[in-house]
């Protein structure tokens, strides 16, 4: 086949219409596809431009007239069939050097349709999401007003309660309340980030402040547990600061109360540090750190999911939505950082975030740091000391390990006498957790007292307090394993 016949058949068989008209308007030349998609099959004869494109071209006694640019620049416009019904095309016609003209023309009419049928596939999306975020706000404000009721009288009857036992139920109302309410605000905020209408707030504000605001709004339920509370900054962060201290305080809230939920033993601690200066912009890391029951690396990614929790076995003991971390992941990322966590199946977690923060005009700027990848290396989760005396608490018979079990023990008689029950349960707990290694023998009256404080029943919680007291002692006078 000669290079003139291949090119005539490529242009035949091309996928987009073409045609070819001269200085008059007349049509000397339509591919397959314009045939088709015109409607005119084998006909040529007397079909002017303007019949196809009447919207560009107009027939005139000498040809036709247009405003039309023969530029190599493609334009959407109507191409009209035979029997006068039209599609849209997107089409270039070209002037040629010896006076001929030629249009490339492709149908678009699925394009339009599709592109409609997406349009309203969005639109109909938005006003579902508009619906949705409308209806959850409605619901979280109907459901809150009731709850913050209930929680009003409830605070009124505590003031003026005398009876233990119904102190023990009205605490436990209070806290009932006070939990829904972590529960509405949360799915109020999710719906809100979900729909994208979320919005900072950055103001100045004064860091120490807030980190002391923090630690006191949580120390006293943490020491209440027998835990060790550490909050800590470092030195070269500045006074004062512009961001959404709100949005921060929530994070660092959620991610405390996580804390403080799934650890019995050991400590909870907080150190934030400023890991990137960037003109008058720095990156500050937090790290909130607990010695409690840890996660496997296979489940560390459901936690920032959305209603996810590491198993059903979490959710029906320790409670909660499953939104709260997802909820923090989507703070973190609105200023701008990233949130991760480093975990060991029993032996405690390390959040760790970061967010960027304005150092106001005016404010002494501290030294720049170096920029710095991810966590910091001088911050490991856990220094060696610590993870040490971490291990050495848990191992039934150490030093550590008799020292926390009796200032636990002291706790819990005391919570006793005072006919605090559910404390005493929280501290039998705990109890329960330090014995886990323990002999036979100290594990189950370990369960034993948990059983008598879950019963409320003060002889039998004072002899098992005694009888485990006394075993603890016996161990402390035996040479420990290994000993001679």
């Amino acid at each position: 086949m000669e290079k003139k016949e291949f090119l005539s058949s490529l242009v035949e068989h091309a996928l987009e219409m073409v045609l070819v008209f001269d200085g008059k308007g007349t049509l000397s030349y339509a591919n397959a596809e314009a045939r088709e998609k015109l409607g005119y099959g084998g006909e040529k004869e007397n079909i002017h431009i303007s019949n196809i494109f009447p919207m560009i071209f107009t027939k005139t006694e000498e040809g036709f007239s247009t405003e039309y640019a023969f530029e190599r620049k493609t334009e959407t416009m109507s191409a009209y069939r035979k029997n006068q019904t039209c599609f849209p095309v997107e089409a270039r016609i070209m002037r040629s050097s010896d006076g001929q003209y030629v249009c490339m023309a492709n149908d678009i009419l699925e394009k339009e349709f599709l592109g409609k049928e997406v349009a309203q596939v969005r639109y109909e999306a938005e006003q579902a999401m508009k619906v949705k975020s409308e209806f959850v706000a409605n619901v979280t404000h109907e459901l809150r007003t009731p709850v913050n009721g209930i929680l009003g009288n409830v605070r009124e009857l505590l003031e003026i309660e005398s009876d233990s036992g119904k102190l023990k139920n009205l605490h436990l109302m209070e806290r009932c309340c006070e939990n829904m309410g972590m529960i509405i605000n949360n799915i109020l905020d999710f719906s809100k980030l979900e729909a994208g209408k979320f919005t900072l707030d950055p103001q100045r504000f004064h860091f120490k402040n807030m980190l002391d605001y923090v630690k006191d709004s949580h120390i006293r339920r943490i020491t209440e547990k027998g835990l060790d509370f550490v909050v800590s900054m470092s030195d070269d962060i500045p006074e004062y600061l512009i961001g959404d201290e709100l949005r921060i305080v929530q994070i660092l809230n959620n991610l405390i109360n996580n804390a403080m939920k799934f650890t019995s033993i050991g400590r909870i601690s907080v150190e934030v540090v400023k890991t990137a200066q960037v003109n008058n912009k720095i990156e500050l890391y937090f790290f909130v750190m607990d010695t409690g029951i840890g996660i496997d690396k296979k489940d560390e990614d459901k936690l920032f999911q959305s209603f996810s929790q590491v198993d059903a076995s979490i959710s029906r003991q320790y409670g909660g939505t499953g939104l709260g971390l997802n909820i923090c992941k989507e703070l973190v990322e609105l200023m701008g950082g990233t949130i991760g966590v480093e975990s060991e199946k029993g032996k405690g977690s390390n959040f760790s975030f970061s967010i960027w923060v304005t150092v106001p005009e005016g404010e002494e700027m501290p030294a720049a740091s170096v920029p710095v990848q991810g966590i910091p290396s001088g911050f490991s989760r856990r220094k060696p000391l610590q993870e040490a005396e971490e291990n050495d608490i848990r191992q039934y018979g150490s030093e550590a390990n008799k020292d926390q079990l009796k200032r636990t023990l002291s706790k819990l008689i005391l919570c006793v006498e005072m006919e605090n029950w559910e404390k005493a349960e929280m501290f039998a707990d705990t109890v329960k957790q330090l014995t886990g290694e323990a002999p036979r023998e100290v594990k189950s009256m370990a369960l034993r007292l948990k059983m008598a404080v879950q019963k409320e029943n003060y002889e039998k919680t004072s002899a098992a307090y005694g009888a485990l007291d006394a075993l603890i002692d016996e161990e402390k006078s035996e040479p420990g394993e290994g000993q001679e």
